[in-house]
């Protein structure tokens, strides 16, 4: 299907306006960091700051027992990468268990497990706090990572990337002696890697920005993550917007890098969600 000319320039028109929309926030929240208390407050109003300042960085960033950014965000970066790698584990052997392991009734488990995708998260809630409180894990990373290596979604796209994975390469592998463990290792995991690296992309930056879970397990001022202790940051900071500006920036900086440097990955995502059969 063809567009024309008319209908590229108003097409370009809108998400130009969109652009600005979404981008506009992000950069008046940049310079808001830069500006002194006074001149947020102030009643005129300018994007750039009169004279640019680090004071809100260097407060945020000193040593604070109520506030300790820097240990909130390398708790969210153990926990996004350690909920990552245990995702890609899960999902891969789940995956190949279906798509390669025969057993009985594979594939009306299969359809049980998809059945739960009907179900709203916030159903587990109270089991998971549960299990987790029952296990001793609450105020530590294990407490979300556990729980987050369950989604039904990422087992689906890699299944159906696994299932159109010809058998005959098994079947060659096998031949030659190869168990199920060197076959999921040496044939099936390199052929996935494009399905991995989608899951592995939208898994980070689901954990990185869930607020929900994290709130309810890590209550410590020491163990919580970026997202709950930026609302603790807000009310401990409420009369300083550029501090409270600054921390969300700080929590920003791995999405913001993650989307610089794995565009291509995500576009391809958008492809191969999109085109599932």
């Amino acid at each position: 299907m063809k567009f024309s000319t008319v209908e590229k320039f108003f097409a370009g028109i809108i998400l130009l306006v969109l652009s600005v929309l979404w981008i506009f926030p992000v950069v008046w929240a940049f310079f808001t960091s830069f500006k002194s208390k006074d001149e947020i407050i102030s009643s005129s109003f300018s994007l750039i700051p009169k004279k640019f300042t680090l004071a809100n960085y260097i407060e945020l960033l000193s040593a604070n027992e109520q506030t300790p950014v820097l240990t909130w965000f390398f708790n969210s970066l153990v926990i996004s990468v350690g909920e990552t790698l245990l995702v890609l584990i899960v999902v891969s052997l789940a995956a190949y268990g279906y798509t390669r392991v025969n057993f009985k009734g594979r594939d009306v488990l299969f359809l049980f497990l998809l059945s739960t995708m009907m179900f709203p998260s916030v159903l587990s809630l109270i089991p998971n706090y549960k299990i987790v409180d029952t296990l001793g894990l609450l105020n530590s990373p294990l407490a979300v990572i556990l729980p987050g290596a369950a989604g039904v979604y990422n087992v689906f796209l890699v299944h159906q990337f696994a299932k159109a994975i010809p058998n005959e390469l098994d079947e060659a592998a096998r031949i030659d002696g190869a168990s199920h463990l060197q076959i999921y290792l040496h044939v099936i995991m390199p052929l996935l890697k494009p399905a991995l690296t989608v899951v592995a992309l939208f898994t980070f930056t689901a954990a990185w920005n869930d607020f929900l879970w994290p709130s309810i397990v890590l209550t410590d001022v020491g163990s919580m993550a970026i997202t709950p202790g930026l609302q603790l940051l807000q009310g401990q900071y409420e009369t300083y917007p550029g501090i409270s500006t600054a921390g969300a920036l700080i929590a920003l900086l791995p999405m913001l890098a993650i989307f610089i440097f794995a565009q291509k990955y995500f576009m391809e995502a958008l492809h191969m969600t999109s085109g599932i059969k």
